[in-house]
This record gives C-alpha cells, structure tokens and sequence, in this order.
C-alpha cells in the first residue's frame, strides 16, 4: 500500500510539472482562454481604438482563442492573421525589450510601422513611447529566446 501510495503521489506531481511547464511557455499572451483579454486585434487598425471582442465571433489561431467584434474583422484576420496579430504575441513590447514577459492592457496600445504594439498599462506604455524605435530593437532581439522561457 505504501509503495502505491508513493507511485500515485510522483505521477500526480510529474502531471502537474509537465501540465505547468507547458501553460506557461505561452507563445501568445492569454487569459482565460483569450488571446489579448479578449480584445479584437483587427480593429486596433480599423476603429483606431481597442474593441471588446465578441463571444460568438471567435478563431482559434497560433494556439490561442482570438475574439471579434464583427465578421468582417474576422475575415480580415483569418485572410492575414500576421498582419492583425500583436508583436510578441500579445506580451508587453516594453517587457521584452527588457528581457521578460509580461501581461499587457489592450488599452495602452500603439502601432508602429503597421504593427501593434501592447504594453503593460499606460504608465509602462509612456516610458516604451520615449524611444521606442530602440525598445523594439531590443524586444525583437530578446523575443526569440523570451518566448521559449516560463
């Protein structure tokens, strides 16, 4: 019995190392199973503005559930998921200029040359704003190895 107990208590503990290990190697920023807080990331550059993404309006891409706000935006995505997706894939740009991974606000925002740029809040989002050609630099340096860590 005891020796069952022991056999039981290790598979329970390697399932939850590798179950852990797994979650958080996250290619793409998620919460509760959406990608960017459930933002739309077409309408950044369509509306200019952070847009709620509706619940039935959603595509499952790059290992994440993304959200829309309407068809049309899906089908933008879906025709160049790319393009729509945020850099990093959705962690902070400020973040990964320093070398780590961090949740973002859709709220603190920016395109840059075409591409969205989230960050941390928008007090983070100031600091990335006073040299930002350098912050992207440095996070498109950082990203390759960044994305591969907890």
């Amino acid at each position: 019995m005891n020796k069952y107990l022991k056999r039981v208590s290790l598979s329970i503990v390697l399932l939850l190392l590798i179950f852990t290990s797994y979650a958080q190697k996250a290619d793409v920023f998620s919460q509760k199973d959406k990608a960017i807080k459930g933002y739309d990331p077409v309408a950044y550059f369509t509306d200019s503005k952070p847009v709620m993404g509706k619940d039935d309006i959603k595509f499952s891409y790059a290992g994440a559930n993304w959200y829309f706000s309407s068809q049309k935006s899906l089908e933008l995505f879906k025709s160049n998921p790319t393009k729509y997706m945020p850099q990093y894939g959705g962690y902070c740009a400020f973040g990964l200029a320093e070398g780590y991974k961090a949740p973002i606000s859709p709220e603190a925002w920016t395109i840059v040359n075409d591409k969205l740029y989230l960050n941390y809040n928008k007090k983070v989002q100031a600091d990335w704003n006073t040299d930002q050609a350098e912050m992207i630099k440095k996070a498109d340096k950082n990203w390759p190895n960044v994305k591969k860590e907890k």
